[in-house]
């Protein structure tokens, strides 16, 4: 049963520094299909898995990062275009080496990019899973080399991606 929560009468205070977003669990039409690219493209190591349920992918032995599931999604195809739900999926990088070779990965698996931009503050790739699913694969730059405006407020951009320059700083 839904609860209704009382409108707050005052400012809340700031949500705790160190809470982070531990995870996300996505809908997918066909989990073999949603493994190849996770594990097979992207390098997510497999943790668990329920036969044709549901699978959990991780970086570096996490119990999970990502949860893929077919329980109401099974044969099912994406939201349709200008309806609700979940924008992008954010996927933070270690160095722009990494990130590089993400790029590499998707070029070799011939996975075609939506967008591509150096926000000043993160360079990004854009794409869509194969359930149609946004992805944003993307590394921060540390935060005093974040732009900012005269008062001190951040200034992010929205500039084009040097693809070839990022592919120079992957790993062989």
């Amino acid at each position: 049963m839904p609860t209704t929560l009382k409108p707050l009468t005052q400012a809340p205070r700031p949500i705790n520094a160190g809470a982070r977003i531990g995870h996300v669990h996505l809908k997918v039409a066909d989990l073999d299909r949603a493994l190849s690219f996770y594990s097979g493209v992207l390098g997510f190591e497999l943790m668990q898995r329920y036969g044709q349920q549901a699978a959990f992918v991780s970086a570096g032995g996490y119990h999970h990062h990502i949860g893929l599931n077919t329980w109401e999604s099974r044969g099912g195809s994406p939201p349709p275009p200008h309806s609700t739900g979940l924008y992008h999926v954010a996927i933070l990088y270690p160095s722009r080496a990494a990130l590089g070779d993400a790029l590499r990965r998707l070029a070799r698996a011939g996975i075609e990019l939506e967008g591509a931009s150096d926000h000043g503050v993160s360079e990004a790739l854009y794409l869509r899973d194969p359930d149609g699913n946004g992805l944003e694969l993307y590394r921060d730059r540390p935060p005093e080399a974040w732009p900012r405006a005269a008062a001190g407020a951040l200034a992010m951009v929205n500039r084009p991606l040097d693809l070839e320059a990022l592919l120079a700083e992957a790993p062989p």
